[in-house]
């Protein structure tokens, strides 16, 4: 997408793509939701905490922490609205699935190119499954790893066609089995097709919500069931959506514009920034 992206959980060991924004199919979801140890818990209670000590500030109670979230969703809300985009072009749940699998270390406006004559050379999930290698990847070529998401391409559209009847599951436990899906990219089709509150954690999430002060750990799946015990079920979906837009216009990874920033007051990163000058 529009930032490249590192995925070590992929199949593949390539980077995959969450920066796509969602194209909202209205299909009843049921909550997302992971166990966490009473360990991880408290280290979660603790990270705001930890981050004032660090910095000789007062600690944040989860009390102070609650109604900061609170504003900061309100801010994002009100600066994005609460609409569910979508910047890969899509119009199944199979094309979303390959279209996110080719998004890794391309963007969006790629992606798209390629997807549009190719949708239409192979219209079906056993289309891809017939495939020619040699063919496929010449098809793709402009994409980078295209060798290797060819590869995966076939493999997953025959795993879908006689493992799961030529449907895209659902559940996070038999996506990650297709070839090329790693965590990440399972939360996009959780959250894109079934409408099952997902948080999907890319750079652009991992990096700002630990600006945020919301997480405290550069390993994405952490990071994601810390956001999950913090946000609102009804945001998942939107944090994603907007952290992503945030980070590509204002909170650019090396050069952010915090003083152009909405969120600037709500942001211990920002006031630690200020207390320095």
């Amino acid at each position: 997408m529009e930032d490249k992206m590192n995925s070590a959980d992929d199949k593949i060991r390539q980077p995959e793509v969450s920066d796509v924004k969602v194209r909202q199919t209205e299909i009843p979801g049921k909550r997302a939701a992971g166990k966490e140890s009473k360990n991880e818990k408290s280290r979660q209670a603790g990270i705001s905490g930890k981050r004032a000590a660090k910095n000789g500030t007062k600690k944040e109670t989860k009390k102070e922490r609650n109604a900061r979230v609170g504003r900061i969703l309100e801010l994002l809300d009100g600066e994005y609205g609460l609409e569910l985009r979508c910047a890969l072009i899509h119009e199944t749940g199979w094309q979303l699935l390959f279209s996110t699998i080719l998004s890794a270390q391309c963007t969006d406006k790629r992606v798209n190119i390629v997807t549009e004559t190719l949708y239409r050379k192979y219209p079906s999930i056993e289309a891809f499954a017939n495939a020619d290698f040699d063919e496929l990847k010449e098809d793709i070529r402009s994409i980078g790893f295209y060798q290797a998401k060819a590869r995966n391409l076939i493999k997953c559209a025959n795993q879908l066609m006689y493992e799961f009847g030529g449907e895209v599951p659902s559940e996070i436990e038999e996506l990650t089995k297709l070839a090329g899906v790693g965590r990440k990219t399972a939360n996009v089709i959780r959250g894109n097709i079934y409408n099952i509150p997902s948080i999907v954690v890319d750079t652009h999430v991992k990096r700002i919500s630990r600006l945020l002060g919301l997480t405290d750990t550069d390993d994405p799946e952490k990071a994601e069931y810390e956001l999950m015990e913090i946000l609102p079920e009804d945001h998942w979906i939107l944090w994603n959506i907007d952290i992503i837009t945030l980070g590509r216009n204002i909170c650019v990874a090396g050069r952010p514009r915090c003083s152009e920033c909405f969120l600037k007051e709500e942001c211990p990163h920002y006031n630690e920034r200020i207390q320095k000058l």
